[in-house]
């Protein structure tokens, strides 16, 4: 079976959670061919792949959000659309009944150039139609370029020529769920849509703490990313989630709750067995562990606040930041310059790290996250038998507290941004060896009862296989 992966911003360009689930599950599908289709800014990111891809990816086609305009140009012979056209541009401006089918079509068969469209009559009657009905009370001229810089990365998205596969494997909604939607529509493929974090909230998370961006046009993307979603859900033959509140929320949003299934993280639990111990220079520490990247969504910034608080209360605190920081060089500096002017000793930044090389000699693992999904680094630390300190996001909580067992917590949970419980549990860890150790056994059983690799890749096969079905495929083991 022919299976595409569709991804915005991650796998195969950088590391991460998603970025090691979809590698995870290509080679837990050895037999299977995967093609790669990819949502990346611009061309600059073209080819630089974090991964080694496995031997049954057989193709990779990249997408650009920001690119130039391919289409013709003639300027004697304008961009215009007959009726149907019009009206199914208008429907998508408008967010009234979107004629998707029509607009999935028209962007296909004409050589358009975007910047025609966009600087066109057409589209400046369906955005002067959608400012008269909605917000006649801001200013036209930037509410026209809004939505013209709005619809760019969609359009830029609606051109793309769709790979042909037997299974569209989206994991998101967004423009990835969008193209899954064209796979479907023009190559009658199944849409199997896997979101790890609830792609339209973490969108409009974002926007409503952007202060560069005013309150009327916050509304506005927010509608943009919900629209995208909403198709997604309707045209997808399968939904997943990591977890029940993730899918009470996909439904909430507009997916019918037939479609969806929980599926939850699982990992290789093999891989962290007879890890290296503690170097005898390293003794003296209790070792505090942070797998991420660098970046802004990560909340370094308040893990380094805290652990400076907490290291004057227990000097024995050591912290590790391990991962990427290449991702957002700007962000990754100012993490720097806090360690230096607030003077914090023994944290050490080690860049891009095998985990195996390091967690068995973590006392705790960290994640101050200010939105998760069901973080994997969470599961390998109790694959180590390390227990976690973890902001309520995603599904933090459920993992640390339990949800369908009597284990006990597996470590702390904080609230995001809170400096002074971040501070607190790392103190608490620090002079709670016994507790400590008991947090790590009771992360290790909750692991192998329901999150190994194993698990994970019994649910996956099961959709695989009635997708396989659908298609009048055969099923190669």
């Amino acid at each position: 079976m022919r299976i595409c992966f569709i991804a915005e911003g991650c796998y195969p360009y950088v590391v991460g959670g998603v970025s090691s689930w979809v590698h995870s599950m290509i080679k837990n599908f050895p037999n299977q061919e995967f093609i790669l289709l990819t949502i990346v800014a611009n061309r600059d990111a073209s080819g630089k792949f974090a991964y080694e891809l496995p031997e049954n990816v057989t193709e990779v086609h990249e997408v650009y959000l920001e690119d130039v305009d391919w289409g013709s140009v003639n300027r004697h012979n304008k961009t215009r659309l007959n009726k149907k056209e019009y009206q199914a541009l208008r429907s998508l401006i408008l967010n009234h009944e979107v004629e998707w089918d029509n607009v999935f079509e028209f962007f296909h068969k004409k050589n358009i150039s975007l910047n025609q469209l966009l600087m066109g009559e057409d589209f400046y009657h369906a955005v002067l139609d959608a400012y008269n009905l909605q917000y006649p009370e801001i200013v036209f001229s930037d509410f026209l370029w809004t939505m013209r810089s709005m619809y760019l990365p969609l359009f830029f998205c609606l051109m793309t020529e769709i790979p042909k596969a037997d299974v569209y494997h989206a994991v998101a909604t967004g423009y990835a769920g969008v193209l899954g939607s064209m796979g479907k529509y023009f190559r009658s493929g199944q849409l199997i849509i896997s979101e790890h974090g609830i792609y339209t909230r973490e969108r409009e998370e974002e926007l409503i703490k952007a202060e560069w961006v005013q309150k009327v046009y916050k509304k506005i993307w927010i509608q943009q990313f919900r629209k995208m979603s909403k198709v997604s859900y309707e045209r997808a033959d399968i939904v997943t989630s990591l977890y029940q509140h993730a899918q009470e929320l996909q439904i909430e949003l507009g997916c019918p709750k037939e479609k969806t299934i929980v599926t939850p993280n699982g990992i290789n639990y093999e891989r962290f067995k007879e890890l290296p111990q503690c170097p005898s220079e390293q003794k003296e520490y209790i070792h505090i562990g942070a797998v991420l990247r660098v970046t802004p969504i990560k909340d370094v910034k308040t893990m380094i606040q805290a652990f400076g608080y907490a290291k004057k209360r227990e000097p024995k605190l050591k912290l590790w930041i391990m991962g990427p920081y290449n991702e957002d060089p700007d962000y990754a500096a100012e993490c720097f310059r806090m360690v230096e002017t607030m003077k914090i000793q023994d944290v050490e930044f080690t860049g891009r790290i095998q985990v195996t090389d390091y967690l068995g000699w973590m006392d705790v693992t960290i994640l101050t996250s200010i939105s998760e999904g069901q973080p994997l680094t969470i599961l390998e630390s109790y694959a180590a038998h390390v227990p976690v300190i973890a902001t309520d996001v995603g599904n933090c909580r459920g993992l640390i507290e339990g949800e369908e067992d009597d284990f006990g917590r597996a470590g702390i949970i904080t609230h995001i941004m809170n400096v002074g419980e971040i501070a607190e549990a790392m103190v608490y860890m620090a002079r709670n060896p016994e507790e400590r150790k008991a947090m790590g056994e009771a992360g290790y059983k909750r692991l192998m009862k329901r999150y190994k690799i194993e698990d994970m890749k019994q649910k996956y096969e099961e959709i695989y296989k009635e997708c396989a079905e659908r298609r009048n495929l055969e099923w190669e083991e």
